[in-house]
């Protein structure tokens, strides 16, 4: 078994390589091939947790198990909020082939799914991208999102101003595309075609009223039944996917919230991205439709990224 570092992942791992192993890995999912488990949440102090997470790429593809503690509310310049290992088996053998450092993992195959997901979903003259939030998912995003479309504005709101204007700099120079930050939610995405929101936001900061006809939402920043970035009405008024159903119903808040308030049923939930992916669910279906993208994080995402990790570097090495 090998061990694979942060730096090494992110030196083998390309958003344009990885968007694709997202789009085959969630057609797996959807396709009934792969198997695995329901996350199980561990809660820890002061709002952390600890996450646990296995699964299989399906019929002789590469099975394992990802743990990795969450830290939200981490300290500015302080550690990923993320920190784990993913640990990959051969399918063959049984022999566990590596160790991946889990949170650089989990960071670009996170933003390349909401990629993939914009790809499917998004208009194909999406032009204008808003980010709420300024974390390390806020910049995987802003690398990862102009891979599938041309964008020519991309907007940062943070709760502080002086980091989005910090983390805009640092886009307009990897990107090369012009970005502003924002002083408010309602500013940064009026008029925008992608909105993604990877915040750790408690209660709703994107609101229906906020969101014109024809975009398409990433729902990223909650990964677990309780903290809400978006509103019931923003649920109820829009084609809702998730990466996968059942998580989804069971640990997707703003799902969960808008059902439980009666603002829509469980048959709101139109399908998995993958679903859109095989041609087995519609997606978008006019230049109208508000679409979005509720992303938990799956652990068929997290092996297919990390398999892919295994082999590319194998193969530098000649074996």
């Amino acid at each position: 078994m090998i061990f694979i570092s942060a730096d090494e992942i992110a030196g083998t791992l390309g958003y344009a390589a990885c968007i694709e192993v997202m789009r085959t890995a969630m057609a797996r999912l959807s396709s009934g091939e792969t198997k695995q488990m329901l996350r199980q949440i561990l809660p820890l102090e002061e709002g952390r947790m600890f996450g646990i997470m296995g699964g299989t790429l399906g019929p002789g593809g590469p099975f394992g198990s990802k743990l990795v503690s969450v830290t939200p509310h981490r300290a500015e310049g302080g550690p990923p909020s993320h920190q784990g290992a993913v640990v990959i088996f051969d399918p063959v053998s049984g022999a566990p082939l590596c160790q991946l450092e889990a949170g650089m993992i989990t960071a670009i195959r996170t933003a390349s799914a909401s990629a993939m997901a914009t790809d499917v979903l998004a208009r194909k003259d999406a032009r204008c991208l808003a980010i709420l939030g300024t974390g390390e998912q806020a910049w995987h995003h802003a690398c990862a999102l102009p891979e599938v479309r041309p964008f020519d504005e991309i907007r940062i709101w943070g709760r502080s101003l002086e980091r989005a204007e910090v983390l805009a700099g640092k886009i307009r120079q990897r990107t090369g595309i012009g970005c502003v930050a924002m002083a408010d939610v309602a500013g940064a995405v009026a008029g925008a075609d992608v909105i993604c929101t990877v915040t750790g936001a408690a209660e709703p900061i994107l609101t229906a009223g906020m969101v014109n006809p024809g975009a398409h939402v990433n729902v990223v920043g909650s990964s677990f039944d309780g903290p809400r970035e978006i509103d019931d009405a923003l649920v109820a008024a829009a084609r809702f996917f998730a990466d996968s159903r059942a998580s989804v119903l069971a640990q997707g808040a703003e799902l969960r919230h808008a059902i439980a308030s009666g603002a829509v049923t469980e048959a709101h939930l139109l399908g998995e991205i993958g679903e859109v992916v095989l041609g087995k669910a519609p997606g978008r279906t006019g230049p109208q439709d508000i679409t979005i993208y509720k992303s938990l994080g799956h652990i068929v995402q997290d092996i297919a990224s990390g398999y892919h990790v295994y082999q590319m570097i194998q193969n530098e090495g000649g074996q």
